[in-house]
């Protein structure tokens, strides 16, 4: 698929078909979005794919602050991916002092790349996935044993999709640049 073309036609899908990514797809997806750039190649993401569906309810139940929107699309995933990222690399000098103003918020940015490619990475082979921002951190990191030295940055829903989306109304290019 050309890019533009996804970038295009990706949407946030919230209902999916009872089929299973396989193992292999999922690989094929970390690959591409480990192209993503990071922080002097810091590659801090980490994915955690979760396909026990007694901790999937567990996060669905107890993790996201009792938000019945990401409930119902947790729930509604066949599998659901935390998005990790190892702390204390990105923006960081080796002398453990923040190379900018920005301080760790790096981590975040680089997470955010990622999670980006991998979601259009999705896309391009027919998988719908959703990222998911209202959550508890450390009630996900607990409910899924998350190694010490990392934290949780998102939670990505994703399935082949049960539904057609429709692009939102998008702002135009001249309310959105600024030339100076």
């Amino acid at each position: 698929m050309e890019l533009t073309k996804a970038i295009y036609e990706r949407r946030s899908i919230r209902k999916y078909a009872d089929a299973e990514i396989t193992r292999e797809e999922i690989e094929e997806l970390i690959k591409s979005a480990q192209m993503a750039p990071s922080w002097k190649n810091t590659q801090i993401t980490r994915y955690y794919v979760v396909e026990n569906p007694d901790i999937k309810q567990e996060i669905a139940d107890n993790c996201v602050l009792d938000f019945e929107f990401n409930q119902k699309t947790i729930n509604r995933a066949p599998q659901l991916v935390v998005v990790g990222m190892v702390e204390k690399r990105c923006g960081y000098e080796r002398d453990g002092s923040f190379s900018t103003s920005k301080e760790d918020h790096w981590e975040m940015y680089d997470a955010g790349i990622a999670s980006q490619t991998f979601c259009l990475a999705a896309h391009d082979m027919g998988v719908g996935t959703v990222i998911l921002g209202i959550f508890d951190e450390d009630k996900v990191a607990k409910a899924i044993s998350l190694p010490e030295g990392q934290k949780v940055a998102a939670l990505i829903a994703m399935g082949y999709p049960d539904q057609e989306c429709e692009a939102p109304k998008r702002k135009t290019v001249e309310e959105l640049v600024n030339y100076i």
